[in-house]
């Protein structure tokens, strides 16, 4: 009997405890009804419907010719399998007062140079931190997964778990239902690999708490439905924000990551450098089981980062550009994590390249050569010309000497290429890995002519007909976060310098409170040590 008593009792405090949970949600749920009225805002999941209503209102297809997009960020850009063309979608814009969220489909046509929004019937709400993929099937298909909607204020975040496709062909979207997919996230990754998409990690935060994924699903696209994946080997940890791609041979690779743990009651960020290979299992015939193998990394690799980009070129070769890394060291662990999100970070404008081959992944430090051409029309060019007036002994003898002086240039190391793009100046190491580009620099060599992106984080960036075309990012300096909307492209086959497509302007008006006004609040006498440029340039 006094098992049972015990038993019962126990029950009881269970269901106590059950009910007071409802009851503080329900008050939590009124109190912030109340604070959302004062804002002017409804609950985001009305906002969220809403939305979609109105988009199912819309009867006919549109193509409009239009400008470049919008300052944003955490968009997806995606080169079109047939086609010269770079797809955009969503993404979300903020002004330190406001977010803006957006679901415009945009076309950037490459023979062209000219910009298209597409806009088509009943389509996806206004969504970021998605992730889509481009297939060739059907007359061609995009294919958008999960994301999240933020409120104006901030204030509120919707995590989405659908699926969406967007067929070129008609033009027109489609809400795609499938049963057993993955839970509603953002920041996940998704690639494609033969008839499936595969779909790993990701977060949720409802701003009472934040969960990380490391869990892994396939969605067939010929029989359109979602698989829970079951793996075996040495798994990554919970993340969000890696670097997902395929390797020359089919596999899948994941890189890196981003997540948040509790270290000494306090949460803090942690940023992952390993690496991982997924393959299905040979002797699977389900495609259910699947096979985690980590990989050993080795050559020039980049130093601790994540919001890198990346790009699969020809060959195997994988680029990866920018990163940011906060500068908080390991002696600050005592700090709260208030105090250690107003710390500014490192911002890269490098690039890397990774081959991945067997289980080894090697990394070269990409190095720009220069525009020589436009050398050769300069002091090079005067040099040719006095030969051709020359004899043959004297036109050699000319031609080693210049032959000496290259030779000495490309011995001479890593360079530091100051570069000036809108309204940042940055200085960025360039040189070859195997020479230990990471060292002490030279000189600016102008000669070179080289033009580098400024440093940022979260950008994209696509491979297409040979050429790298990246787009935006955001630099931040304590509170103030600048999205960036320039465009650039690089030629792979060369390797020389970024091509300008769209400048970086200096347009964006930042609303809300930056480290100025702290310091007006405060007694302070150094106004004249903030830093025009809004960044470290270290």
């Amino acid at each position: 009997m006094g098992k049972k008593d015990k038993k019962k009792k126990e029950e009881k405090k269970g269901k106590g405890i059950e009910k007071t949970a409802e009851k503080t949600e329900k008050k939590a749920k009124l109190k912030a009804k109340k604070e959302l009225a004062a804002k002017g805002e409804d609950d985001i999941e009305s906002m969220v419907k809403a939305i979609e209503e109105e988009e199912r209102k819309r009867q006919e297809v549109k193509e409009v010719v239009v400008g470049p997009p919008t300052h944003r960020s955490n968009f997806s850009m995606t080169a079109h399998s047939d086609n010269p063309e770079i797809v955009f979608f969503g993404g979300e814009f903020y002004n330190g007062q406001k977010t803006t969220m957006f679901n415009d489909l945009l076309v950037f046509n490459l023979k062209r140079a000219e910009w298209t929004q597409i806009k088509s019937p009943a389509g996806p709400p206004p969504r970021s931190s998605h992730q889509a993929c481009i297939v060739s099937q059907a007359g061609g298909q995009l294919w958008v997964f999960g994301g999240e909607f933020t409120s104006p204020s901030e204030s509120q975040f919707y995590h989405y778990k659908d699926l969406w496709v967007f067929h070129f062909a008609s033009k027109r979207w489609e809400k795609v239902t499938a049963t057993g997919g993955p839970s509603a996230r953002s920041g996940h990754r998704m690639v494609v690999f033969k008839k499936y998409l595969i779909v790993f990690g990701g977060f949720h935060d409802n701003l009472r708490d934040c969960k990380y994924f490391n869990d892994l699903y396939s969605f067939d696209l010929e029989e359109r439905t979602w698989a829970k994946l079951v793996t075996v080997g040495s798994e990554p940890s919970p993340r969000s924000a890696c670097q997902m791609f395929s390797a020359e041979d089919g596999r899948v690779v994941v890189y890196g990551g981003y997540c948040k743990e509790k270290v000494k009651k306090v949460e803090k960020g942690v940023t992952h450098i390993d690496m991982f290979l997924l393959s299905p299992d040979k002797h699977d015939d389900t495609g259910i089981k699947w096979r985690w193998q980590t990989v050993k990394q080795v050559g020039e690799r980049p130093t601790m980062r994540t919001g890198l980009c990346n790009a699969v070129g020809r060959d195997g070769k994988v680029f990866m550009f920018g990163g940011v890394m906060d500068k908080q060291s390991e002696e600050d662990e005592e700090e709260s994590e208030e105090d250690s999100d107003d710390e500014d970070g490192n911002f890269f404008n490098e690039m890397y390249s990774v081959n991945v081959e067997g289980e080894r992944a090697t990394w070269h430090l990409v190095n720009l050569t220069g525009r020589k051409e436009i050398g050769e029309k300069g002091e090079k060019g005067e040099k040719k010309r006095r030969r051709k007036e020359k004899g043959d002994g004297e036109a050699m003898e000319d031609d080693n000497v210049d032959q000496l002086e290259d030779l000495a240039l490309e011995d001479a190391g890593p360079t530091t290429v100051t570069v000036e793009s809108g309204a940042f100046t940055v200085s960025s190491t360039v040189g070859e890995a195997e020479k230990g580009a990471k060292g002490d620099t030279l000189a600016e060599l102008k000669e070179k002519d080289c033009f580098v992106p400024s440093a940022r984080f979260g950008s994209q960036m696509v491979f297409k007909g040979g050429s790298l075309y990246l787009f935006g990012g955001i630099i931040e300096s304590g509170e103030k976060d600048i999205t960036l909307k320039d465009f650039y492209s690089l030629d792979t086959n060369k390797i020389d310098s970024w091509n300008v497509i769209i400048e970086s302007d200096q347009v964006m008006e930042w609303l809300g409170e930056t480290d100025d006004d702290d310091d007006d609040d405060e007694e302070g006498d150094d106004e004249d040590e903030d830093d025009e440029s809004g960044m470290d340039t270290d």
